[in-house]
């Protein structure tokens, strides 16, 4: 067996191990990068260190900490609410503020899990209490974090913005960004017609900007219903046709109509209304004067933290650390790759298929079907670094491949096995977790056997870049 051959079987197995056994693939990423690099590349310490992305992790070190300085603080929370006061309280644009409010998060630096994690509660309430399905607004969630998820300063867009940068290949932040969204927001209007959005147009307003409804307020016919209101009965195409839906009950008064009403009682306080300025001056100093992500918001979470070190204690230790470790593991183990030469002979092999628009779309297959059971981060990491060499042959768009890889592998995470649709399964009040659990994997496969082919084809096939 061949080196090369064996390095990229052995990456295989990482994949492996961390989808069976739920052991964080960074970690076990950095155990093959120094197996393989000492047993098989001959490389020293030196040499298994020379791919560790210390760049990448000083950005994802700093965007997670200032945004879990946000969390701390109340500033998330003040955001989820204002948002949905924002519309009303009008039952159909709840999904789609939810939607937007995911897509700002991760767009501003939030990791999309961190995200869909708290939205995920509030947005799956409101289905339980309103008759909206748990599909469609779950949906929506996790394709707004990915929608997001790839702007300049995001951790997604800085990854793989990063990765192209040091595999020398041509690239575009903002089609990469515009890419991702409007292939997410494109799926979740499919998702909203299909699953009961438009009934609920009928449905009125809702109450205040009740977030987080006590337990036994419901409404009769709403969350008490165990997965019959708003879709626990239907599967794909009649999630949002349950007992709950339809207008068949008298909508809440719209306390939320109210101009003096506070966002759902979470005060602008003087911690929220520094760190707003702080995620406002991220995204100045980033995208106006081209400073660097990480080191920015680093330097703004010490400010916040000097000021307010209470907060600051707690924030440390929700630093997404297993993120850390996974994209500096992987990441670690491509270096140790390249060093070998197994991205270069990688790489010719799938040119050598002959038909580099099919090597296209089946690296584009590839990327979905393992991102919807393991890490999306940790598949762009290996995909892109592997597809380099293809690229560098020209007969593909650089440009429209990445784009169709990040997509193909982050639109997937609606899938129950993923970070994002576990999250989404486990905030569910009072459904039947069964039923869901088969609606979301039903969903998670249409969405790897459709998207790959749609992204190739409008990406790839036009040969951007």
């Amino acid at each position: 067996m061949s080196p090369e051959l064996l390095s990229v079987l052995v990456l295989a197995v990482v994949f492996v191990i961390a989808t069976t056994r739920s052991v964080n693939m960074g970690a076990l990423a950095f155990a093959a990068a120094f197996g393989v690099g000492t047993l098989v590349a001959d490389l020293d310490a030196d040499g298994v260190f020379a791919g560790f992305p210390g760049d990448l992790f000083v950005v994802l070190v700093g965007v997670t900490y200032l945004f879990a300085l946000a969390r701390a603080n109340g500033t998330t929370d003040w955001l989820v609410h204002a948002a949905v006061r924002m519309v009303r309280g009008r039952v159909a644009l709840i999904p789609w503020v939810m939607f937007a409010l995911t897509g700002a998060l991760t767009a501003i630096g939030a990791v999309s899990p961190a995200a869909v994690a708290i939205v995920a509660p509030i947005a799956l309430s409101f289905a339980a209490r309103y008759g909206i399905s748990p599909l469609l607004m779950g949906a929506m969630v996790v394709h707004g974090a990915q929608a997001g998820g790839f702007s300049p300063i995001s951790i997604y867009g800085s990854i793989v913005n990063g990765i192209v940068e040091r595999e020398k290949l041509p690239g575009s932040e903002i089609t990469l960004f515009l890419a991702s969204l409007l292939a997410n927001l494109a799926i979740a209007a499919v998702v909203f017609a299909v699953c009961g959005g438009p009934r609920l147009w009928r449905q009125g307003t809702v109450a205040e900007t009740a977030a987080s409804p006590a337990k036994g307020d419901e409404e009769p016919g709403g969350s008490t219903d165990s997965g019959t209101g708003g879709g626990g009965t239907g599967g794909l195409g009649t999630a949002g046709t349950g007992t709950g839906g339809g207008g068949t009950r008298t909508a809440p008064a719209p306390a939320a109509t109210r101009a003096d009403a506070p966002a759902a009682g979470v005060p602008l306080t003087a911690p929220v209304i520094a760190t707003l300025v702080c995620l406002v001056a991220l995204v100045v100093a980033v995208l106006g004067f081209d400073l660097d992500a990480g080191l920015t918001a680093i330097t703004l979470a010490v400010v916040l933290s000097t000021v307010w070190p209470d907060v600051s204690r707690r924030a440390v230790t929700e630093i997404a650390w297993p993120t850390v470790l996974l994209i500096c593991g992987v990441l670690t183990y491509v270096g140790v790759l390249d060093e070998m030469g197994t991205i270069t002979w990688a790489g010719e092999g799938v040119g050598g298929i002959g038909v580099p628009l099919l090597a296209a779309v089946l690296l584009c297959y590839i990327g979905a079907i393992v991102s919807a059971f393991a890490s999306s981060v940790g598949i762009m990491g290996a995909l892109i670094p592997l597809a380099g060499p293809f690229l560098a042959q020209g007969e593909i768009g650089a440009v429209g491949m990445v784009a169709a890889l990040a997509v193909s592998a982050t639109v997937v995470d609606v899938s129950p096995f993923s970070t994002n649709g576990a999250l989404v399964l486990a905030a569910a009040p009072d459904v039947d977790r069964e039923r869901f659990f088969r609606q979301l994997m039903a969903y998670g496969g249409i969405v790897v056997a459709a998207v790959p082919a749609v992204v190739w084809l409008v990406m790839v096939v036009p040969g951007w870049g």
